[in-house]
């Protein structure tokens, strides 16, 4: 079972102490930065989710490595692209506990996805409790969160048509070898 809880509005100051910390060690370490973005179900006013904060640290390619390095400065481990071009992953350390925090370039693709389904949920509320829905009934019978992230794919792939992403990009979505959260534990 996946844990799937109701929104809570909490999670909007929760992100924005994220950003401002990640925002002035970034500023310190000299990296400029395109945006930080809230995604993921978090970051949409009444959508169920995991109670987890996904951040999006947005930076031209070159800046990459040296983004990266800060977040490790912070205590964060990097876990790579797991299978996501021009997305990096990391673990976080304990004090950031409950965060998926990513560096991501600007302009791709993995951007535009996460992008995509934060704002389509955000503008359409029938789209976000269809989907509350699905993540609810996927949670409350998946297995693992591999699992959960297959079954709750087709409404993905749903609400990212619904955003205007091609049917070659959203292929190119769906077509990520992300590895097993068995294979690489994060």
């Amino acid at each position: 079972m996946i844990t799937v809880v109701d929104y809570d509005p909490a999670w909007p100051r929760r992100f924005e102490a994220l950003r401002q910390e990640y925002a002035k060690a970034m500023a310190d370490a000299g990296v400029p930065v395109m945006a930080i973005e809230h995604v993921g179900s978090t970051s949409v006013p009444g959508l169920a989710a995991k109670p987890v904060i996904d951040c999006d640290i947005i930076v031209v390619e070159a800046d990459v490595a040296a983004a990266s390095d800060v977040l490790v400065s912070l205590g964060f481990s990097p876990l790579g692209e797991l299978g996501i071009p021009q997305r990096w992953a990391f673990k976080e350390p304990d004090r950031f506990a409950g965060t998926n925090t990513y560096v991501v370039v600007e302009g791709s693709l993995s951007l535009r996805n996460h992008l995509v389904v934060r704002d389509t949920l955000r503008s359409d509320a029938d789209l976000r409790d269809e989907y509350a829905t699905v993540k609810k009934q996927v949670g409350a019978t998946a297995a693992t969160i591999d699992d959960y992230g297959r079954g709750k794919n087709a409404m993905v792939q749903k609400i990212l048509a619904e955003g205007g992403v091609s049917d070659v990009e959203r292929a190119s979505i769906d077509g990520n070898q992300v590895p097993s959260h068995e294979d690489v534990p994060r």
